[in-house]
C-alpha cells in the first residue's frame, strides 16, 4: 500500500472492477474521481482510437485539479469488427449484443493513461481476443434473467456467469474485467510509483 508520505492516487473512474483490480496488486486509491467528458465515437474513429483518446481525455480532465498526483484513467470497449459495443441499456440491446458476440471472436481493446506527479504520463492501448461459444436461447435467457448485462461494456461479464461462454482468450483477461494489471503495475513503475 501506499506510504502516507508518498503522492496521492486517483482513480479517473468509477468502475467498482477496476476498483477490486487495483486491490489485488497493493493498490488503494486514494480518491475515486469519475471525469466528466463526452464519449461519444467521433466519425470513422476506430477503437483503438476511441479508446486511448477517451483514457487520455479522462487523466487529463482530473490531472488539472490535481497537479501533485498520480492519475490513472482507462476505457474499456468491445468491439465485433469495426463495431464498438456501449454498455447495454435494455435488456433487448443486451440480447442483440450477446446475440452477435455468439460463436464469435471479438475484441476488448483496453485503453491506459497515467499522469505522474511530476507531469510525466504513459499510455498504453491492450487488446485481448475473446472467442464465445455459440449460445442457446436458454442460455441467452439466464443470463439475461440474471441482470449481470447492466453497465457492462458488450453486455457481459467475463469474471461472472458469462466464464462458461468465453471458449479461448488470448490475452489480458484483467483487460477484459475492466483493466489490464500487467501493464498498468509496468507503467506505474515506469513513472516512479511506489509500491508499498
Amino acid at each position: 500500500m501506499l506510504d502516507k508520505s508518498s503522492p496521492e492516487f486517483i482513480l479517473a473512474s468509477a468502475s467498482p472492477r477496476r476498483v477490486d483490480l487495483l486491490r489485488q496488486i497493493g493498490i488503494a486509491p486514494d480518491h475515486i474521481l469519475p471525469a466528466e467528458i463526452d464519449e461519444t465515437c467521433l466519425k470513422n474513429e476506430q477503437p483503438r482510437e476511441l479508446v486511448a483518446r477517451l483514457a487520455a481525455a479522462k487523466a487529463a480532465a482530473i490531472a488539472k485539479d490535481h497537479p501533485d498526483a498520480f492519475i490513472l484513467a482507462a476505457d474499456t470497449v468491445v468491439a465485433c469488427g469495426r463495431r464498438v459495443m456501449p454498455k447495454a441499456e435494455t435488456v433487448a440491446d443486451a440480447r442483440a449484443f450477446l446475440k452477435l458476440l455468439s460463436g464469435r471472436r471479438h475484441r476488448v481493446i483496453g485503453g491506459l493513461s497515467i499522469i505522474a506527479p511530476d507531469g510525466a504520463s504513459s499510455a498504453r492501448v491492450v487488446e485481448t481476443a475473446v472467442t464465445f461459444k455459440r449460445l442457446s436461447e436458454a442460455e441467452l435467457d439466464f443470463y439475461l434473467a440474471s441482470g449481470e448485462w447492466q453497465d457492462k461494456a458488450g453486455a457481459y461479464a467475463i469474471q461472472g456467469l458469462a466464464a462458461r461462454f468465453v471458449r479461448s482468450l488470448n490475452g489480458s483477461y484483467s483487460n477484459v474485467v475492466g483493466l489490464p494489471l500487467f501493464e498498468t503495475s509496468q507503467m506505474l513503475s515506469g513513472l516512479g510509483f511506489d509500491f508499498k
